[in-house]
């Protein structure tokens, strides 16, 4: 069998008709930049998310940068984060001249409260931390925010991987994007909820960062033509936006099918490699399933001959990749990403993977770990 790590065609055929009457009623309307497409899909995914503002940008990429500096974010600030994650999260970080400081994760891959928490009460020049909820599971928001709030440090959350998962903070639930001073979201083809080219999102309840936002992805032009600072291009395009608005009503039972998907991996295959565990005071939307063996190489080598897609997500941390050598890090400062990013493994798991597919894959990887024991 041939069985790829996601399949976004299969979504498409099941929703070909209305997606291609959507796109043709927005090349017929004229109105491609900026027009009801788009303010519809701020409006639906500010309802789904529960936050006052959601402003549509070019990607999750932009989404951080333009958030960050909406946030007050200047050159010479600390802002903490992961370094296990994807790029973007530290390069946003960097581009706005600020400095980002890194602590390590917990073995679930998210990032470690404790160590936030002592890294913040010895750098006053900490003004942001950036929690990424990684593979769609949810940080645990509850200690990071009472930790931020003490000593006055902004949350950006980057929910690139994460929307629809919750977490619960004093007693409630909110969705995660929602809790922070803003959050992200990315729209890339293979998320959750994805477009069919790039596109983001800023999500908050603050009126000024929202404004903020909306004038820095055109140029810093709040008035066409009149500058009040140097912006960038940014803007989701009104085809994406309709995209995601033919999309956007099937997005929780595409996560139910995704949790359902990984709970018969996580029974099939708990006693041959370690599998990903779900907190009980937050959710999973599984972004990605992610496995670990010391024999990560050698069993994704396996899987590749036995026609089984898979990812390494990722496969060098942050503070060792080249561009950040002048922050200082070596190897050994951050031992848990470091071992996960040996040991770490995605294989496939979206909507409409087939039972037959899914059960494929666990019994090539349950006959790999077994004769290898």
């Amino acid at each position: 069998m041939k069985i790829p790590l996601f399949d976004l065609t299969r979504q498409y055929k099941s929703m070909r008709e209305e997606m291609l009457k959507k796109i043709d009623e927005t090349i017929s309307s004229g109105v491609v930049i900026l027009g009801q497409n788009v303010e519809e899909i701020e409006e639906k995914v500010a309802n789904y998310v529960g936050t006052n503002y959601a402003v549509a940008v070019g990607n999750g990429s932009d989404a951080l940068l333009l958030a960050l500096q909406s946030m007050g974010i200047k050159q010479g600030d600390h802002v903490l984060t992961t370094p296990y994650t994807f790029f973007a999260t530290a390069s946003a970080i960097t581009r706005l001249g600020a400095v980002p400081i890194f602590v390590d994760v917990n073995e679930d891959f998210n990032i470690n409260v404790d160590l936030v928490k002592k890294q913040i009460e010895s750098d006053n020049l900490i003004k942001a931390v950036i929690p990424v909820h990684l593979f769609g599971k949810s940080v645990n928001m509850d200690d990071l925010k009472a930790v931020c709030d003490k000593y006055d440090v902004k949350i950006l959350e980057d929910a690139a991987q994460s929307i629809g998962s919750e977490a619960i903070v004093d007693g409630r639930k909110f969705k995660t994007g929602s809790i922070g001073d803003a959050g992200i979201l990315s729209f890339f083809p293979t998320k959750n909820l994805g477009a069919y080219g790039d596109a983001g999102m800023v999500l908050t309840d603050s009126e000024e960062i929202a404004q903020k936002v909306k004038s820095l992805r055109v140029h810093g032009a709040r008035q066409k033509y009149v500058h009040e600072e140097i912006g960038y291009n940014s803007r989701m395009d009104e085809i994406q936006a309709a995209i995601l608005n033919v999309k956007i009503p099937h997005l929780d039972e595409w996560i139910d099918a995704r949790i359902k998907i990984a709970k018969k991996y996580s029974n099939l295959l708990g006693n041959f490699v370690k599998c990903p565990e779900v907190p009980g005071d937050r959710t999973y939307v599984f972004h990605q399933y992610v496995i670990r063996t010391e024999s990560r190489d050698d069993l994704r080598e396996y899987l590749t001959n036995e026609g089984i897609g898979t990812a390494i997500y990722y496969p060098i941390p942050l503070h060792l990749q080249k561009c950040f050598s002048f922050l200082g890090y070596k190897k050994g400062d951050f031992p848990v990403a470091e071992k996960l990013s040996r040991e770490s493994l995605a294989i496939p798991i979206f909507p409409e993977i087939k039972p037959d597919e899914q059960d494929y894959v666990v019994n090539k990887i349950k006959s790999y770990m077994e004769v290898r024991s």
